[in-house]
């Protein structure tokens, strides 16, 4: 067994990294059932579809910030506080009597989202290095996937009795918080040791212009990915699936591939390396976007799905992993800070570009113009990576510890 896998720290923060896909994607069997509960709003079907944005605008905004705070005054402090915050803001959603309050909740659940994403994240960096990074970061977002598998098919079980009810799944973080609290120690270097990589030996020549392309690349394909949870509820209705619990399953298949993915990815990144894995990535989504396009029945919605699954799980590790790979020690919070933000702006941006698709073309001639992006998306990261740094595109720094506990 792999040791990471016997380290309770890699268990934490895959606890912690789990809460950041629910944020978003659990309330999405919900969409339909809160448009009719609110049905005498006439800003309704915005404002529902925002409702699985709104947090990324919040994320959007502090993520940098967020992140150069952890670098400043350590990451266990953020972390905890992002947990209470997200699990009060996330079950407002139970009692709020209004879209407008309910979005409102959904904006400050960003700000939990932002401290608990920017600090895990930060904290793979300081516990672990070279190849093990990469793993744990491959595993973490399979946890993510088998979380969010778990709690969208839920979440669709529940949005059939009643479409308030999903919300109640955030207060899982409510309890995380105290073993969190245990199983994650301080690092060294924020908890009185001699300061870690005070310098900028440690990071790979050109890293400021290689993260730029991560976050860029990162952002771009949350735009087009997120017309997956915000536009196939109602899709699935347009092709006769009215059933909340088609949803759950299309998103549950979907989490599914990404989180086997996620993990083989962490396998297959040595061999097809920095620009080969997310162009990988990337034709497998355009494959499920072109699926969604032209299928009619629930099964072929349940491939497409997981296939679009499939190719996210090949392309964010790599993004998040070659940032801490190439950064200073010093800079990972701002770093990983920078690429949360691009993401989640990314989430927020999908609906409002998404909408206008559907309106003049269709859900099935909005999902194409997805597929054709993702093709165009692959072919422009190719080019720009191997122009950007040649042979360094392909071979990360990879430090590896003598020993596989915590760095010092």
């Amino acid at each position: 067994m792999d040791y990471l896998l016997k380290d309770p720290r890699s268990w934490g923060l895959m606890l912690a990294a789990m809460l950041t896909i629910m944020s978003n994607a659990t309330i999405t069997p919900s969409l339909p059932g809160l448009e009719a509960i609110f049905a005498d709003n006439p800003r309704a079907p915005l404002l529902t579809r925002l409702l699985i944005t709104a947090p990324s605008l919040l994320v959007a905004c502090v993520a940098p910030f967020a992140g150069a705070m952890t670098d400043r005054l350590g990451r266990k402090r953020p972390l905890l506080i992002g947990l209470v915050i997200y699990a009060v803001a996330g079950t407002a959603g139970l009692y709020l009597d209004s879209l407008e309050a309910i979005l409102a909740s959904r904006l400050a659940l960003g700000l939990g989202v932002a401290a608990i994403m920017t600090a895990q994240a930060a904290l793979v960096g300081d516990y672990f290095d070279g190849p093990a990074r990469g793993r744990l970061m491959g595993y973490q977002m399979g946890a993510t996937n088998v979380g969010g598998l778990v709690f969208v098919t839920l979440a669709g079980a529940l949005a059939a009795t009643d479409a308030r009810l999903p919300f109640a799944i955030y207060g899982l973080a409510a309890l995380l918080l105290p073993l969190l609290a245990v199983i994650l120690p301080e690092p060294d270097r924020f908890s009185g040791a001699v300061e870690h990589a005070g310098g900028s030996g440690d990071s790979e020549p050109g890293w400021r212009m290689t993260v730029t392309v991560m976050t860029i690349a990162a952002g771009l394909t949350f735009v087009i990915f997120y017309a997956v949870p915000t536009q196939v509820p109602y899709h699935l209705r347009g092709i006769g699936l009215e059933d909340p619990r088609s949803a759950g399953l299309v998103m549950g298949a979907m989490m599914f591939a990404a989180a086997i993915m996620s993990v083989v990815s962490g396998l297959i990144r040595p061999r097809l390396g920095r620009i080969g894995t997310p162009v990988s990535g990337y034709l497998s989504l355009a494959t499920g976007f072109a699926g969604l396009a032209t299928g009619q029945s629930l099964p072929v919605a349940m491939i497409s799905t997981a296939l679009i699954g499939a190719g996210l799980g090949m392309c964010m590790p790599t993004f998040v992993t070659t940032a801490l790979n190439v950064a200073p020690a010093r800079r990972r919070g701002l770093v990983i800070g920078l690429v949360t933000a691009s993401i989640f702006l990314g989430q927020f941006l999908s609906p409002l570009a998404s909408q206008p698709l559907v309106t003049h073309l269709g859900y099935s001639g909005a999902f194409r113009i997805g597929a054709f992006a993702f093709v165009a998306l692959a072919a422009a990261l190719t080019v720009t990576l191997h122009r950007q740094a040649g042979p360094r595109s392909t071979n990360p720094i990879r430090r590896m510890p003598a020993e596989p506990g915590r760095k010092s």
